[in-house]
């Protein structure tokens, strides 16, 4: 009998199921499906054989990647050598993917099954699979394939830092529409303000300019000479300022509102921020193009170079077209209406709008685009694949396109390319090592700099682990003052009397008949001090004893008592002592 077991791969780890028999007719009923869905009758047809857990994030990503790709992971061979049967032929294993499947059966020789029974069966593994394993709730699964989810996407999308060819692509997109934005509502504003002031398009040509007069002006009529100075700074010319301080005073134009005027200059001052953030995203499209393919804008500028790796989608793309896609890039729609017609094809595209096609002559265009095509995708593969971009083989290759610009005119024999690479090699090189150099001494500073804020923290960290010590230290000293103060207070004749001592218990002591102090003055002796069991005195200090309880330092020393229960076992003595007093002299009385 051939035993179906069933391996099912999860974020979490390997298991391995047996399975009874299930005939495949069976499987279109509603009763099955319900077998299915219902984790009881589940369990009577699928038990958990094994359970193979990952012991890491990273283990249960290679894992992945060696069942994506249909290869046996250790873990995986271990898992069936282990508690698959050891005669083969009566194993069949069920599995999900085919590649895998076929993995196993060439290198274990197991037979492998997939769809049909196999199919129904991991859908129901799936479905019931955190309820099949012990210790596994079904939160703690969804995290684990949310984790490997996002740790196998992005092993697989393989982001480059280096390359930051998107924003370049971004870049150029928005430089684009904001020139047509910047054209079109300048002409808005030529028109609008042009009611009130039509001779001032005459003497202004650039829009820029003519949004920042508009602005400045406002009313013609308030334009005077002290405004003169201001005009110049606009215009930078003082012809043309003069110009239109004349042009004021005597246009033709209508008078128009306050609140015309107001629109117009708010209108015209955003038009100025455009224009001037376009300068500002101009820099920045210089600078990223400088870093990311510095050969290729320094061969054809940097707006075409950006136009050329925006259409191409990417600097790596731009690389691996060949010259002749590179010559007609951006002219596609021509290349095909000449294909289907069978006309001429297009000589260039996007690399037109560079200087050298324009100063060749019109028999050499296409010459000159075909080879600065060659030059542009060398250029691109330069940038692309070299470790440290560097502009000096951009500047040799321009140099090439120069020198065949003048033999198409003066018939003047350029270089060869070999000495000219062989050049730009050498100056490569050092261009080179002085770009590491200066990255080293960035990195020094860099280090330096951490090392510093790192102390500093470490500084700051220790002053204040030690401030709450010195905190408490200031507050645990008033308090030992405080409890110095009543014991230090000086009687009034100028004598300290010595500590008392006080019990530490509180239980009320039992004095013995001998210490009751049957004279009155010692009451209030007793009453003021505890009681202590004292040696045998004469009779001189017993006679002195009165006279010391009479002194106005007792109240002061009842102060002294920190325990309630002292008093209260005087008091008791006292009344002792005075009924026993009492009955002696009635006794006396008798006699």
């Amino acid at each position: 009998m051939v035993l179906l077991h069933v391996l099912f791969e999860h974020a979490v780890g390997y298991a391995l199921l047996a399975l009874k028999e299930v005939e495949e007719i069976s499987l279109l009923l509603p009763q099955v499906e319900e077998c299915v869905l219902n984790l009881g009758k589940f369990h009577n047809v699928v038990r958990l054989v094994a359970f193979c857990p990952f012991s890491s994030s990273q283990v249960a990503l290679e894992n992945a990647n060696a069942v994506s790709e249909g290869v046996v992971h250790e873990d995986l061979r271990l898992l069936l050598e282990t508690y698959l049967p050891s005669k083969k032929k009566k194993v069949l294993l069920g599995v999900g993917d085919p590649k895998i499947g076929a993995a196993i059966q060439e290198e274990l020789g197991y037979n492998c099954q997939t769809g049909g029974v196999i199919a129904e069966i991991l859908r129901g593994v799936r479905l019931h699979f955190h309820n099949l394993v012990k210790g596994l709730t079904d939160l703690s699964a969804c995290k684990a394939q949310l984790g490997l989810g996002h740790s196998y996407s992005r092993a697989k999308v393989k982001f480059n830092v280096n390359r930051v060819d998107n924003m370049i692509i971004q870049s150029i997109s928005l430089l684009d529409q904001l020139d047509k934005d910047i054209n079109t509502f300048s002409m808005r504003v030529r028109e609008w303000y042009g009611y009130h002031f039509p001779e001032l398009v005459k003497i202004v040509n650039d829009n820029a300019t003519y949004c920042r007069l508009a602005q400045f002006i406002g009313n013609r009529r308030e334009l005077n000479e002290e405004k003169l100075e201001k005009l110049e700074e606009l215009t930078m010319d003082g012809a043309k300022a003069k110009a239109i301080l004349d042009a004021s005073r005597s246009s033709m134009g209508m008078d128009i509102s306050a609140i015309d005027l107001i629109n117009i200059e708010s209108f015209s001052s955003r038009v100025v921020s455009l224009s001037e953030y376009r300068q500002s995203l101009h820099t920045y499209l210089r600078s990223k193009m400088s870093q990311v393919a510095p050969s290729l804008s320094a061969l054809i500028g940097e707006a075409v170079g950006a136009r050329l790796i925006a259409h191409a989608g990417s600097l790596t793309n731009l690389a691996k077209y060949p010259a002749s896609t590179v010559q007609i890039l951006g002219a596609e729609k021509a290349l095909f209406r000449a294909l289907k017609t069978r006309g001429n094809t297009p000589k260039y595209g996007l690399i037109f709008h560079s200087t050298f096609i324009g100063r060749a002559a019109a028999k050499n265009k296409g010459r000159i685009s075909r080879y600065l095509a060659n030059k542009c995708s060398i250029a691109s593969r330069i940038d692309c694949f070299s470790e440290v971009p560097t502009s000096v083989f951009g500047e040799k290759l321009r140099e090439q396109v120069e020198e065949r610009l003048s033999f198409y005119e003066t018939g003047e024999i350029p270089r060869k390319n070999l000495d000219v690479m062989k050049e730009a090699m050498v100056q490569a090189e050092e261009a080179a090592a002085e770009i590491t150099r200066k990255l080293e001494k960035q990195e020094k500073k860099r280090l330096k700099k951490e090392k510093k804020r790192l102390a500093a923290l470490a500084l700051a960290s220790s002053e204040n682990s030690s401030t709450p010590e010195e905190c408490e230290e200031t507050h645990e000293k008033p308090k030992k003052r405080e409890k110095l103060k009543p014991q230090e207070t000086p009687q009034d004749n100028g004598m300290e009397d010595p500590p008392v001592s006080l019990p530490k218990s509180k239980k009320k002591k039992a004095f013995p008949k001998e210490e009751l102090v049957s004279d009155p003055e010692e009451i209030a002796t007793s009453s003021v001090s505890p009681p202590k069991r004292k040696k045998s005195l004469p009779k001189e200090e017993m006679a002195s004893e009165p006279e010391e309880a009479a002194s106005p330092s007792v109240p002061k020393k009842k102060r002294k008592f920190s325990f309630k229960e002292e008093p209260e076992a005087a008091v008791s003595c006292t009344k002792s002592s005075t009924k026993k007093k009492k009955k002696s002299q009635k006794a006396s009385q008798e006699d």
